[in-house]
């Protein structure tokens, strides 16, 4: 096709008609009611030919400021629509709820000494000293009654000497500690504030796999020139994670939701967001080298945090169910990998006794959930009430055998003491090999007597790796750890056996 030049004479003219809607036929259209005048498009033409872009388009922007037609605001509004996306209804309808939590801590800092260094080399390698130090800290949090209660995790307030939230308007308030629960890591807040915006409320039943999600959250706090809370999107990567932590990370979690939306450290205690502006679950930890984000965080199941809300909101403490049941792995194959649990102690007169478990008997499923390793029935047990019931199927019946739940005994295991008939090494790289062990640190179970052995099910060759969500490196820290639980508070040991992990729970007697 050949292209005649257009003389420079006739570009006015042309412009002209193209703007008039001339077709091809010399049939004229009527000009839409947003069409440019006509005068403005021979300014904009004249200034294009002079080399005058900017003015040209200048005066197409002062046109459709000043003169906008039909067309013009149909677009808008479908642009206007585009943009109010379920993410934004989502995040306009949780974040007025979600707050700042700022924590003062005392920590004991070490201080070096300047002569240290000079004198090092002679008097060995320097000590230095400690001293008390004010350490500020923050996480996140959501309201869930207009009355001032709010949720957060128990790590973000541990240990804390004074606790002020921030709301997302600027308001600050003192906040008193109703309660907390380290073994799930919930805790509950009071702020005197009434009248507060209370975020919705959802379910997990319903969750599905790579549906889309909000994480609310206040990564980097005092940093940013605003109190309101970042949001970060991303989708459900999976249901139902045991989180068991590297040597590097601290904290056990189970039956956890796993998303891809950024987590970072300050959004501990924040909510997880369903598309329907309802919170799922509870913002708790990251996995990540560097301390960022690096698209696999955890959330707690959103009833669990509320079962563990009531319990400390009404009396004081975790009411957790007992059904007299411990569970162990099946062997472990070449790779490390366990396909099943099998029953490692029953107590006598409990409720496993009287539906007639016994020893070694194989589990596979509990409440139609497989069971592929004991951490499995462990999440199971952390959501459990007194008086509900637990379906578990054993691969020799035919039906499942039900198991109904009761308080938590504490006379039985009120004879425990920390340490008196438990005996634990450290483990060493040579016990590791000798015994096939997989977990990188922990405290070796070498003795245990008949007795703590029928109350605890632990056994000779177990490896405690974690306390209450903490995570144990030595034999030293395991029982520096207990000397600091108080008296009748439940402990929970996580343990290695057969290269998979199990749990026991009991009350610590004094």
């Amino acid at each position: 096709m050949t292209v005649l030049p257009v003389p420079r004479a006739a570009l006015p003219a042309l412009a002209l008609l193209l703007l008039a809607g001339c077709l091809p036929d010399g049939g004229a259209r009527e000009a839409p009611d947003d069409a440019l005048p006509a005068e403005h498009a021979l300014l904009a033409e004249q200034d294009l030919l002079d080399g005058h872009g900017a003015s040209a388009g200048e005066a197409v922007r002062n046109w459709n400021a000043s003169e906008p037609g039909a067309a013009r605001h149909q677009v808008g509004s479908e642009v206007e629509r585009s943009r109010e996306t379920a993410i934004v209804r989502a995040a306009e309808r949780v974040s007025p709820a979600v707050v700042t939590v700022n924590v003062i801590r005392t920590r004991q800092i070490r201080v070096r000494d300047p002569f240290d260094d000079f004198f090092g080399g002679f008097f060995g390698p320097p000590q230095g000293r400690t001293q008390a130090q004010r350490v500020p800290s923050l996480g996140s949090g959501f309201v869930v009654d207009p009355s001032g209660i709010i949720l957060t995790n128990d790590h973000v307030v541990r240990g804390a000497e004074r606790i002020l939230v921030t709301l997302p308007d600027g308001r600050d308030a003192p906040a008193t500690l109703v309660g907390t629960d380290e073994a799930t890591d919930i805790a509950v807040l009071r702020a005197d504030l009434p009248g507060l915006p209370v975020a919705p409320l959802g379910s997990t039943h319903d969750l599905r796999i790579g549906e889309w999600v909000v994480a609310f959250g206040n990564p980097f706090g005092n940093l940013i020139s605003n109190p309101e809370p970042t949001a970060t999107v991303g989708v459900i990567s999976a249901l139902g994670r045991h989180v068991v932590p590297s040597r590097e990370d601290r904290g056990f979690y189970l039956g956890m939701i796993q998303t891809d939306a950024a987590i970072n450290p300050g959004n501990s205690g924040g909510p997880l967001v369903n598309a329907l502006g309802e919170v799922v679950g509870m913002n708790a930890s990251i996995f990540s080298r560097g301390g960022g984000s690096e698209g696999i965080g955890f959330a707690i199941p959103i009833e669990r945090v509320l079962r563990i809300a009531e319990d400390l909101l009404d009396h004081g403490e975790v009411r957790r169910a007992w059904v007299g049941l411990d569970v162990e792995p099946e062997e472990a194959d070449e790779f490390g990998r366990t396909r099943g649990v099998r029953v490692s102690r029953v107590s006598e007169g409990s409720p496993a006794a009287r539906a007639g478990f016994r020893v070694g008997q194989r589990m596979v499923a509990a409440n139609d959930r497989r069971l592929v390793s004991p951490l499995d029935f462990e999440a199971l047990l952390l959501d459990l009430r007194a008086g509900d019931a637990i379906d578990i199927q054993v691969d020799d019946r035919a039906r499942p055998d039900r198991i109904v739940a009761e308080e938590f005994p504490s006379l039985p295991a009120e004879r425990v003491t920390v340490l008196r008939d438990l005996e634990v090494v450290t483990l060493t790289p040579a016990a590791r090999d000798e015994r096939g062990v997989g977990s990188e640190a922990g405290a070796l179970v070498t003795g245990i007597s008949d007795e703590l052995q029928r109350i605890l099910g632990l056994r000779p060759g177990d490896v405690i790796v974690g306390i209450n969500r903490q995570r144990v490196e030595s034999a030293e820290e395991l029982a520096d750890v207990l000397s600091r639980v108080p008296a009748r508070s439940r402990v929970q040991l996580i343990y290695e056996r057969n290269r998979g992990f199990g749990s026991t729970t009991f009350v610590l007697g004094r």
